[in-house]
């Protein structure tokens, strides 16, 4: 569609449908509106760094048309009016069945862009150091013979089949025992 034959009456009104569509963001958008609105602006989204006593950090498997397979940090993106703690906590909730605690500050900050694409092809992560505090779900550890979407596993280092995308963690995971990174 040519930008400069739309009119600003067919823009409102493309607008009131996806406003419709969307309801209240706070809840989260309904995928289609969140693949469009992440290919006309930066995402905001956090990370977990779990790590256990003996300095294993904890990731998730993850497979999909995106990223494809490999491990990755836990995360999520910030709703609309989100406070970053109670994203957190929905990402630990969701995605390993547990409460965490959470830093207030962020470890670091990385802006990702994929410059390749457009839907979900640049976000400004952030990095939070996360304790447990209570079990994981034992129905979501990874099976090596069954690996499912969002499974956790414990790792001591950088696994080799790291996503991509999260390679800027490498020295967080890889500095897992050693309180440095």
């Amino acid at each position: 569609m040519n930008r400069e034959r739309v009119s600003p009456d067919d823009i409102r009104a493309a607008i009131a449908t996806l406003q419709a569509a969307t309801g209240s963001a706070r809840s989260g958008l309904p995928e289609e509106v969140f693949l469009f609105v992440s290919s006309l602006t930066p995402m905001i989204n956090v990370d977990l760094l779990i790590r256990d006593e003996a300095g294993r950090t904890l990731l998730t498997w993850r497979h999909d048309q995106f990223y494809g397979p490999g491990w990755h940090i836990p995360g999520g993106i910030i709703r609309f009016k989100e406070a970053c703690s109670d994203r957190i906590a929905a990402v630990a909730d969701r995605e390993l069945g547990a409460r965490v605690s959470a830093e207030p500050k962020p470890l670091c900050l990385h802006e990702i862009t994929n410059q390749n694409r457009d839907i979900r092809g640049h976000f400004i992560s952030l990095l939070y150091a996360c304790r447990l505090e209570s079990p994981l779900d034992e129905h979501r550890r990874f099976d090596p013979q069954a690996p499912r979407n969002g499974d956790w596993a414990w790792h001591a280092g950088s696994p080799d089949n790291l996503i991509r995308v999260h390679e800027i963690y490498r020295p967080w995971l890889d500095a897992a025992g050693s309180g440095n990174a």
